[in-house]
């Protein structure tokens, strides 16, 4: 399989196929082809489309190499299986493997081959052991060896498993029965679940030896390291001499060069005197290193020139690179093919330059060329792009991920955008606002607005998307970013992965002068907002009921809102905190709020109070005898009034760590309960649902659809008044009817590479049902265990209920044990 492009490794696959990449001086697919000869394959299929002659020139038909090699071309991505399907006409004779042509390995295919002719399979997946799982596809095979389960690239809530399919499959040829022409077909996410379906012989062999997907730029770095530390059986071209230095032919290293090992230098190389190639240093073909050079855990690629008095430290250099005398070049510096960086250039870390590319001498670069983006690293999180403000999102990257965002949509559009009434936000919008400008989108802007009532705007109007920024809630020195699709819900996860792509690659799309996007300023949006959210609700009943309400805005946005809506609704208004402030914002203790507020609803006889977050998406409430209503509390009072008033949805949805008595109270009054995962955008796309009335988390966040999909606090309030209004009860009494709960949370430290063998243990050794919504929920007859991976952090969060806050304790802290046990 010699098809792919490479992307996450450009600049250096700008001009050449990821196939064609070399590692220790030989392409990628020379190194399977050997794999393939020594186990006694010799003929060779090679699917091909991306720059496909450069594979054909070098391997011609295969007789240099010892195999008779054909090529299959592929005009259309076809998919795994369907790039498969497209060779047929050479495979329809005998069994055959499949096996990727850029990736790292060692492993040995005949004991694969074998086990798959031991089992009678018609198909065999090669396994591998990985530390981080989330870019492959898992397999779950039972203890005879047969496929239970495939889950293709999961999240850490989904990992049940560290085995992933390595892309090494035996196939007998009546596999073709089950791929289509014609169209792109893949194995993992077609093929294979349909022979599992179908009760076909389906077989998992979990290999030894090394196997490395040279998927990423430090991939490829490491993928060198080891080579050279012997991790990974493969033919290095050289002469081996002392201190694990290969040397290649006509080679000529001077005396007086330093050359410490392991290190592999290239046919037809030159270094002259003084110069120093330090640990893990690659030179190809014909490179020439000038006196006094300083290279260490640099690859350098045929052609190349290094000048006099040249620092690379953790470079990689494409073909025919020329860097002038003095050149510095920082960790992660990646320069593409024919590079010219003039005398003295510095260049900073994780800069990419891409091919044919010019740095003027004495230049300090700090941003990629062409386009500007910093290293690889995973920028979404649970809750959209989030950092310390000014330093891990400064206004540079925040200009970068609305391009990106902004390239996956069409030239044209409309982005909404928002923010809180922080300085830090304000800042960080200006330059969303320009990213989104020069990638050719307009932009509506609300300036300062809640989060309801920017995601109302983006839904009810022309926009494609918004953009909303934030201070993270309880964080006042961390920013967040949040992105929204064209419906006014947070985008999904895969819409997240696009945007990450766009931004490593920086292919972002930059217009003429002429098509720059504009900026506008919508007006009366609140008014909109408002008139949407009375008309759905009954005012009338709501009137009727003469409420007296205590608010604390939070010097929150809301501010902007619920003056004109609780008018609307007869209420008397007791306002604490009704302004925006960035100080109060930066300031705001969701606890110390509901306990003031608790002090005046006490002191004035209100009905109800209520503390809105400044984003205006979580809620607080206070009953009528100044007691804080729990979050739970407040979910469960919901289902219970929106049972016995018969309300117009008959489902609702909650994450999968909500009490059972959740469950209890809604199917007592008819009521489904959804279960859904952990992330808030997961619950927002259940929400849209048909028959959703409710969806919930479990920290203060409501969302009724029938008025906005999404996390509206001021929603909240207004549907709280109005089934108060129609039950004719008093809040006080309702929570008091409710049933305890017993929930006790923890976290264990976990370690990224873990999380998958962890997630796997507690799979094979539960002792009670099993649920798989998000992590692994152990059912058991008194309550339940979660087990989640941290997304974005490295620990694990354990959830535990139990029929006392004690037991709910004691449960979770020995899942916590045994997690521990499973990481030594």
């Amino acid at each position: 399989m010699a098809g792919g492009e490479g992307t996450r490794l450009r600049p250096l696959t700008s001009n050449q196929p990821k196939p064609m990449m070399p590692i220790a001086n030989r392409p990628m697919m020379e190194h399977i082809v050997q794999l393939l000869q020594r186990h006694g394959f010799d003929e060779v299929v090679v699917t091909v489309a991306f720059l496909a002659n450069h594979i054909r020139s070098y391997f011609g038909d295969g007789s240099e190499f010892g195999v008779h090699m054909s090529y299959a071309t592929e005009e259309t991505p076809l998919g795994t299986a369907g790039s498969v399907r497209n060779a047929m006409a050479e495979l329809t004779d005998e069994r055959f493997l499949v096996i990727s042509g850029d990736v790292l390995t060692d492993i040995d295919l005949s004991r694969v081959v074998a086990y798959h002719e031991e089992r009678g399979a018609l198909a065999t997946i090669g396994l591998t052991h990985v530390e981080n799982p989330l870019e492959f596809g898992i397999v779950i095979t039972r203890d005879d060896g047969t496929v239970e389960r495939f889950l293709e690239k999961p999240g850490w809530g989904e990992v049940f498993s560290d085995t992933v399919n390595n892309g090494i499959f035996v196939l007998e040829p009546e596999i073709f029965d089950y791929i289509d022409a014609g169209r792109s077909v893949d194995f993992s996410g077609e093929v294979f679940p349909r022979l599992l379906e179908e009760g076909r012989p389906l077989y998992g062999c979990i290999t030894e030896g090394f196997w490395e997907d040279v998927g990423t730029l430090d991939a490829y770095v490491r993928a060198h390291k080891d080579v050279l530390d012997g991790r990974v059986e493969v033919d290095i071209p050289g002469f081996r001499i002392d201190r694990g230095v290969w040397l290649g032919e006509g080679a000529e290293v001077d005396p007086d060069a330093r050359v410490e090992g392991p290190a592999l230098i290239g046919d037809h190389c030159r270094v002259e005197a003084g110069a120093r190639l330090g640990p893990y240093t690659v030179l190809g073909k014909n490179v020439m290193v000038r006196a006094e050079a300083d290279l260490e855990r640099t690859v350098v690629h045929d052609g190349a020139y290094i000048g006099q008095n040249a620092r690379l430290v953790g470079t990689v250099v494409g073909r025919n690179g020329d860097l002038r005398g003095g050149v510095r070049c920082e960790e992660g510096v990646v320069l593409g093919e024919e590079c010219f960086i003039g005398e003295h250039a510095a260049i900073g870390a994780n800069v990419k330059v891409y091919p044919f590319k010019t740095v003027e001498a004495g230049a300090v670069v700090n941003q990629s060329l062409v386009w500007e983006s910093r290293g690889s690293r995973t920028i979404f999180g649970r809750d959209g792009v989030s950092g310390l403000a000014n330093v891990d999102i400064t206004p540079e990257l925040a200009t970068r991920v609305a391009m990106a965002y902004a390239t996956t949509l069409k030239k044209g559009s409309t982005v909404t955008t928002s923010r809180d009434s922080s300085r830090a936000a304000r800042m960080l919008k200006r330059a969303v606002m320009a990213g989104l400008n020069a990638a050719g989108i307009n932009v509506d802007d609300l300036e300062v607005a809640p989060m309801p009532v920017t995601r109302f705007q983006v839904r009810s109007q022309r926009s494609q998307g918004g953009i909303s920024v934030r201070l993270v809630a309880g964080d006042p020195q961390s920013v967040v970013l949040h992105f929204l699709d064209e419906g006014g819900a947070s985008i999904s996860d895969a819409a997240a992965r696009k945007i990450e792509r766009t931004f490593h690659r920086e292919d972002f799309r930059r217009v003429f002068p002429g098509d720059i996007g504009d900026i506008g300023y919508p007006p009366r949006a609140l008014e909109y907002y408002t008139a949407a959210l009375t008309e759905a609700i009954d005012v009338h009943a709501v009137r009727g009921a003469s409420f007296k309400v205590v608010v604390d805005y939070a010097y929150g946005s809301t501010a902007f809102v619920m003056p004109n809506v609780l008018s609307k609704l007869g209420a008397d208004v007791l306002a604490m905190n009704p302004y925006a402030s960035t100080l109060g914002v930066l300031a705001f203790d969701r606890d110390a709020r509901a306990a003031a507020v608790a002090d005046v609803v006490r002191a004035s006889g209100a009905h109800i109070g209520v503390v809105l977050d400044p984003d205006g998406e979580r809620v607080t409430f206070i009953d009528d005898e100044g007691d804080v209503v729990s979050d739970v509390e407040a979910l469960l009072a919901f289902i219970s009034m929106i049972g016995s008033t018969r309300y117009s949805g008959v489902r609702v949805a909650v994450p999968v760590v909500a009490p059972t008595q959740v469950n209890q109270v809604a199917e007592s009054l008819g009521i489904e309960v959804i279960g859904t995962k952990l992330a808030p955008a997961a619950l927002m796309a259940v929400a849209e649902e048909d028959g959703v009335a409710l969806a919930a988390t479990l920290d203060g966040g409501f969302v009724f659809p029938q008025f906005l999909p999404a996390f509206d606090a001021m929603a909240a309030l207004v549907s709280m008044l109005e089934l108060l209004a129609r039950t004719g009860t008093r809040l006080s009494k309702l929570v008091a009817s409710l049933p305890a709960t017993h929930v006790a949370h923890e976290t264990v430290p976990t370690p990224s590479e873990q999380k998958g063998a962890v997630m796997r243990g507690l799979l094979e050794s539960a002792d009670g049902e099993l649920v798989l919504i998000d992590g692994v929920k152990v059912v058991h007859p008194d309550g339940w265990a979660l087990v989640v991976p941290d997304p974005e952090l490295s620990i694990s969060h354990v959830w535990a209920e139990g029929v006392s806050d004690g037991e709910a304790r004691r449960r979770a802290l020995d899942y916590v044990g045994r997690i521990r046990r499973l990481m030594r």
